[in-house]
């Protein structure tokens, strides 16, 4: 079974223990691994044959689930599973909410993660479980959010940071005006009328979260 699996976690030992799980049920499998989010990123970008993405949700670069919603903008059609020591089932649930297929704690016994990568590389692009119909606010402002193109999430994420438009536009690699641009295809998108209510809306929603 080829392809390649993109392993991001920024514990080298972690990445060396899913990349033997992924050796195991996958030997031809090729291997990319990623300690940040920045490199995850760009590893989705350039990968061919991207099949599966296992992803720890804190690493740097991240926050909360923004890993999560980031990837599976870039990539959506690549099944991601998360592994880590985020505790609960409302991690899980929030996980596949912003993207993910499945959820697996850093200790599940290493037959289980085995099983879950066969899994999703057998199956090739899972969809995630079905999403009801939205019962409250938050559900449907949490999918809004999941549906941000990846430069809008990158850019959310810098207002998060506390970023001013100059800067963010320094670091994306792009003028103050495309910035602005994309605050206001967010706010639109958001239903809010400033970037101190996305960024309020965002972490009320997770993507500030520390796990």
């Amino acid at each position: 079974m080829g392809g390649t699996v993109l392993i991001a976690d920024d514990h080298p030992l972690f990445r060396q223990a899913l990349s033997l799980a992924v050796q195991r049920v996958a030997p031809e499998a090729r291997i990319v691994e990623a300690g940040t989010l920045a490199t995850a990123s760009r590893a989705v970008g350039e990968a061919e044959g991207l099949r599966l993405i296992l992803l720890d949700l804190k690493m740097p670069g991240a926050v909360g689930y923004s890993g999560i919603a980031l990837l599976h903008a870039e990539r959506p059609e690549v099944p991601i599973i998360v592994v880590s020591s985020a505790e609960g089932e409302s991690a899980a649930k929030e996980a596949r909410a912003f993207g993910a297929i499945g959820f697996l704690r850093k200790d599940t016994d290493l037959s289980a993660i085995e099983a879950a990568i066969a899994r999703a590389l057998h199956t090739g692009t899972v969809p995630p479980p079905p999403v009801p119909a939205p019962d409250q606010p938050e559900d449907g402002v949490r999918q809004t959010i999941a549906g941000l193109t990846p430069t809008q999430l990158k850019v959310l994420l810098a207002v998060l940071e506390g970023q001013l438009n100059k800067q963010i536009a320094h670091s994306l690699g792009m003028s103050e005006a495309t910035v602005k641009a994309h605050m206001t295809a967010i706010m639109r998108k958001l239903d809010v009328s400033n970037r101190t209510q996305a960024a309020l809306v965002a972490r009320s929603l997770g993507l500030d979260l520390k796990h």
